[in-house]
């Protein structure tokens, strides 16, 4: 017996154009006549995988990159325009948050419902409740209409009815976007040993972090076609790669900038040089209205805001270099960083001759790749015995 759990076959869906005079009598015609058109939006173009059982399948991509529709027609919610998706066994699906739930029952009520649509009744039922409560603890909501439910909690009963169910294949959708993070750890744990029992897992996430975690294999979807099909890494990686040249580009790193309107001291040029794992180079130009010489204080964030470092020309004894006409030039070296895989920014304060006063911020984004699946900003030195 094979063990492909789930077959993706040059799948395709076009959407119809809507509010053209006649538009909708033509695609009435097209579907009584089984015949399919791309006279509209190309959502999905031509997508093929396979997923095996006990696998974890990741898709990766930009909003519009078309991973909902995929989902929802791997789960049978759309039907494609070409190719098949064939499935085998169980599939329980995270999808729009709150789908499948009524709001004005409670909690209690939508999960007897949604229960007993995959099957799952009477006694059957009866026993597992209280599990499901617990999981999704949500303590005296559980028997509140579900229109009174935060989007966290609303999550919290659909992931707490997955667990009791176990299907065969579990497909979610940024699933973990929403709730808290003990809820989120919660959520992650649970999948892990999902998958260690054989379950099979096919998520989408913006989450590299997750995808590298939970994912074996991942697809890169962009505009609707597959751009990357490999191992989860090494998509993650080029994915997270793209990202990093795609904002190099839209922010135009080095720019120049009006400096009578930002005050007597300014950061005119703010540019990344060199970034590597190991380190990276940043360069900069102040400028002064007085000719004093300005100071500069400098730090790394993460992309969240979370402080990783901070320092000041002052503190290093170091004095920015004079290149005339007011401008005042450095250079920062950070070497043997350890930063751990991430999206961070590095920031650049002009100060006051006397560090005083701050007068400017610049900032630039840039990405640490890897495949590091350790936790927190940087990897510290450790050893094990």
């Amino acid at each position: 017996m094979s063990d492909v759990l789930l077959s993706v076959q040059h799948v395709s869906k076009v959407f119809p154009k809507i509010g053209r005079h006649g538009a909708g009598f033509a695609a009435l015609a097209r579907l009584l006549a089984a015949r399919p058109s791309n006279d509209g939006f190309q959502a999905l173009s031509d997508i093929d995988f396979t997923v095996r059982r006990g696998e974890s399948f990741a898709l990766v991509g930009e909003n519009g990159a078309g991973k909902s529709t995929l989902l929802k027609i791997i789960a049978g919610v759309l039907q494609p325009s070409r190719g098949q998706v064939a499935r085998v066994g169980s599939v329980g699906a995270l999808l729009e948050l709150g789908a499948g739930f009524h709001p004005e029952y409670t909690g209690r009520e939508n999960l007897k419902l949604a229960a007993a649509l995959q099957g799952l009744t009477g006694k059957s039922f009866d026993a597992k409740l209280d599990e499901i409560i617990a999981f999704a603890d949500i303590g005296e909501h559980i028997d509140a209409p579900i229109k009174t439910y935060s989007s966290g909690m609303v999550v919290r009963l659909g992931f707490a009815l997955v667990t009791a169910l176990k299907p065969d294949l579990l497909i979610t959708d940024e699933v973990l976007a929403v709730g808290d993070e003990s809820f989120q750890n919660k959520c992650i744990a649970w999948m892990e040993a999902y998958l260690a029992d054989g379950g099979t897992l096919l998520l989408v996430s913006h989450s590299l972090y997750h995808v590298k975690k939970l994912a074996q294999r991942a697809v890169w979807l962009d505009h609707g076609r597959a751009r990357m099909n490999g191992s989860a890494n090494d998509v993650a990686v080029a994915y997270q790669a793209f990202h990093e040249e795609k904002q190099a580009a839209a922010k135009q790193i080095a720019v120049a900038k009006d400096v009578t309107a930002l005050g007597q001291y300014a950061v005119v040029t703010l540019q990344i040089d060199t970034l590597s794992v190991d380190g990276m180079t940043a360069r900069g130009v102040l400028k002064s209205r007085d000719g004093r010489r300005p100071r500069v204080a400098v730090g790394v964030v993460r992309i969240d805001g979370t402080p990783v470092y901070g320092t000041t020309c002052e503190l290093d004894a170091f004095g920015l270099r004079e290149s005339g006409s007011g401008q005042f030039e450095f250079a920062l070296t950070f070497s043997d960083w350890r930063l751990l895989p991430g999206v961070y920014k590095f920031k650049a304060h002009a100060m006051d001759p006397e560090g005083m006063r701050l007068y400017d911020t610049v900032e630039r984004e840039f990405t640490v790749l890897g495949d590091s699946r350790e936790l927190g900003l940087v990897r510290l030195p450790h050893s094990w015995s």
